[in-house]
This record gives C-alpha cells, structure tokens and sequence, in this order.
C-alpha cells in the first residue's frame, strides 16, 4: 500500500535552520551515471532504450547507435563535467546505478579517491513502480554489496530513476544504513516521513533545474538555456533563504551536459554561484547529516 499522499507540506511554517557558514541556500550538484545499465538486448535486457539524442527503438538486435550514446558519458563526460567541479571546489554526489558502477569501475575508484558521494540510482536504469517486493528487496541487497565492494563505502541515500514502488520506502528502511531517498519531486526543503513506524528522511529531486531537458523536453538547445534556468532558481530560492532555508538540487548527466556543446552551460553556472556567493554547495549526504543533526524529527514534527 502506498504512503498518504500529503498536500500540505510546510505551508510556510518552515524549520529554523541555517546550513554552514550561516548559509540560508543549500545547493546539491548531483552527477547521473547510468552509462552501461540502460536496457540493452546485448547485456542480456528484454528490450533495447530508446530515448537519448534521439528517440528511436530498435527491436530485436543490439542497438549498437544507442550504445555507442550511452558510451560517451563514461568515456568522455564523465572526466569533463567532473574536472571541472573539482576545479570550481564543488563537491558531488554521483547518483549511480550499481550495473553502470560494475561496467566502469573506474569511476567508482575516480569517486572514492576525489571525495565523491555515491548514491544508488537503482541497479538498472529503470522504474520500481509495479516491481515485486521480493525481486527489488533482493535488488536493493545487491545494489548495497556491489556499491560497497566498488566505491569502498555502501550507500547512504538511493533515488529511483522515475517512479519508486510503493515498497521502496520501507525496504530501504528495513535495509539499513540508508539516510536518505530522494524519490520526491514537492518540496524545497528535505522532510520527514513515518515509514514502518520509523522516521524516514526524504531529500526532494527537481527535473527542470536538469540537463535532461535538453532530451524529454528540448526546453535546452544551447547550454546558455540550462544556466539561465539554473541561475533563475538560484536567485529565487538566495532571496527566500534570507527568511526560510532553501535546497536547490542540479541535475547532471554524463552524456548529456558532458558534451561540448552543452558543457559551457555548467561553467557559466558554477561561475555566477561563485561569484554570487551566500550559498553552500554540499552532497546530499553532508544535507542529510546535517538536516539529522539539527533538525531530528521530533524538532521537525
């Protein structure tokens, strides 16, 4: 059964909190690898994705043009997008599908070494919504163990691509050793929710502050597009954090911002966040631990 859908939120009467260095604006850059753990009939998969510059399915033989997309991201975006945050002194959090992390280990060691989060997107690019309880409880298993064993460290926060189950939530609590999800789309602040009768922390997502929509939407042509959108949130939510405190999530991908096209989009951001300064840039675990520490559920109740 599904959680209670709750339209209420904060309603305005947000928390009294204020991130490091009296910041009112947490920003969380979160990098998506998924490069090797989208839907491939030659790995084994029912059926080839369809959806990356373009969208076209090819049907019963390897999509080798598909392939060859998904490629770039771990061969090229990957170094590009990342160099360039940790010369901006940003730090990540890699939202990770354990398969991707298994074709690409490097990555994994990249990530440990440079100081990267790594929050499990799952094992295969794909939804829980309608997936078996005993199927994804022993997904989740092998996410945590495959993780643990690449990066060095299990996983602290997971994020469904697209829709959860309605398990998700408390197989994860049942689990262990997860902070936080950030299967939600509603808030600008994390919050709480009662799962299995336990307190339950959820660190909200955003699809439009996201280099996606340069592909479901073709909102973004120029990477001037995501920036502009990008630093419009940033200013939004800076002015509300003088009297609330505010999360801003960036969205990234490896064969998406990663090209050269687009990856100008992403300095003219990090550059104007730099230069505007008030906000801290943190992963979502370090929100998370922080969020625990000084707003615990019975503060935010």
């Amino acid at each position: 059964m599904s959680e209670p859908r709750d339209f209420s939120g904060y309603r305005w009467n947000y928390p009294r909190l204020r991130w490091p260095g009296d910041a009112g604006l947490a920003v969380s850059f979160v990098l998506n690898v998924e490069e090797g753990a989208e839907f491939a009939l030659s790995a084994g998969d029912p059926r080839n994705e369809s959806h990356h510059e373009v969208t076209h399915e090819v049907v019963g033989t390897p999509d080798l043009c598909m392939e060859s997309q998904f490629e770039y991201g771990a061969r090229v975006g990957y170094w590009r997008i990342t160099r360039q945050l940790l010369a901006a002194g940003i730090p990540l959090t890699l939202n990770a599908c354990a398969r991707a992390l298994e074709a690409t280990p490097w990555i994994a060691t990249d990530a440990a070494e440079q100081g990267f989060e790594v929050c499990c997107h799952g094992w295969r690019w794909e939804s829980h919504a309608g997936m078996g309880e005993e199927e994804e409880r022993a997904l989740i298993v092998r996410c945590v163990d495959s993780i643990r064993r690449l990066h060095g460290r299990a996983p602290v926060g997971w994020h469904t691509k697209s829709s959860a189950s309605v398990n998700t939530r408390r197989l994860l609590v049942e689990q262990g050793g997860f902070l936080y999800d950030s299967d939600a789309y509603n808030d600008d602040l994390p919050y709480y929710v009662r799962v299995a009768g336990k307190p339950h922390l959820v660190l909200p997502y955003a699809f439009d502050t996201n280099d996606m929509r340069f592909f479901d939407s073709h909102a973004y042509v120029r990477g001037s597009d995501f920036a502009d959108y990008a630093i419009d949130a940033f200013d939004a939510l800076l002015a509300e954090s003088r009297a609330t405190p505010r999360m801003l999530s960036i969205g990234l991908h490896t064969r998406i911002i990663g090209r050269p096209g687009r990856i100008e989009g992403l300095r003219q951001l990090t550059r104007y966040i730099a230069q505007r300064g008030g906000a801290w840039c943190a992963t979502r675990e370090q929100i998370a631990r922080h969020w625990l520490a000084h707003m615990p559920p019975q503060a935010a109740a």
